[in-house]
């Protein structure tokens, strides 16, 4: 009887191995969406495409349009996603210069693999690299969505030429979000055992909400509606709460994951916008 519950028990496991590993698998390779550029040409907004490469090899595609202020604000999009259009449009109807790319393993860019943020701030530092070279450029700012809003506040923490950062949707860590996202006994510590172990990090030391208060004196506004079904709905208070002065905070009851431009965009304009003008002195 013994023996049997044994090989009940090793099956068990073996099977939950299996399936944790394909679960892996999709989650390291999510699938691929090519930007069409309409909402840009609808509202005529000029761009040109160029190439950025990563200090680890990677060829990124992004779109770039060069500012007639100074400034130049960086896109970095959510996990199976791609250059938002709707914020490049509003940014550069504004006069920012605005530089998007998809991530690497995202869109059209190369990368076999998503990290979730983690070696994507690689993707920043070469968009960072390419916005610093170009001609009359005084200000770099940043916007990120979702598992975007992750990779900006690693990246801003790491580079202060980042000068203002805005935030919508992130989660606060990797670690909690398996604990969102899959709250299940068995699945739950094998998920981040075997996270951790694919991306060679530790899930808790280089969470976002680990890193953020390094932005400070820097500005930083985060975003995340009450009804966020894919990054933990409190994630927006554990970020503002670790984060240093100056911080701004904007939650709002019945909105979705990145659903607070389509909720209501002129507010979302008005803020985001505004934010930026104060930061760098418009």
């Amino acid at each position: 009887m013994l023996k049997i519950a044994g090989r009940i028990i090793l099956g068990a496991g073996i099977l939950l191995l299996i399936l944790g590993l394909v679960g892996l698998y999709d989650v390291l390779h999510p699938p691929r969406i090519v930007p069409p550029g309409y909402t840009l040409i609808e509202k005529r907004i000029r761009f040109q495409q160029v190439d950025l490469y990563t200090e680890d090899g990677i060829r990124l595609t992004a779109w770039y349009t060069p500012p007639k202020n100074g400034t130049v604000i960086l896109l970095a999009h959510g996990y199976g996603d791609n250059r938002p259009e709707w914020m490049y449009a509003m940014l550069a109807r504004e006069e920012y210069g605005v530089l998007a790319w998809d991530a690497r393993a995202h869109g059209e860019s190369g990368g076999e693999i998503s990290t979730l943020g983690y070696k994507e701030v690689l993707d920043v530092k070469a968009a960072l690299d390419f916005a610093l070279a170009q001609p009359e450029i005084k200000h770099i700012g940043a916007w990120g969505g979702s598992m975007g809003g992750a990779t900006m506040i690693r990246a801003a923490a790491e580079f202060p030429q980042i000068e203002a950062l805005v935030v919508d949707s992130s989660f606060a860590s990797v670690d909690a979000e398996i604990d969102f996202l899959a709250p299940y006994p068995l699945v739950n510590p094998m998920a981040k055992f075997l996270l951790g172990i694919s991306l060679g990090v530790d899930l808790n030391d280089t969470s976002p909400a680990a890193l953020i208060h390094k932005i400070s004196p820097r500005p930083v506004y985060i975003i995340q509606g009450s009804e966020d079904s894919v990054a933990s709905p409190d994630s927006a208070e554990k970020l503002f709460n670790a984060a240093g002065e100056p911080r701004y905070l904007w939650v709002e009851e019945n909105v979705v994951h990145l659903g607070m431009f389509r909720d209501n965009p002129r507010k979302y304009q008005r803020r985001v916008i505004g934010f930026f003008d104060e930061s760098f002195g418009e």
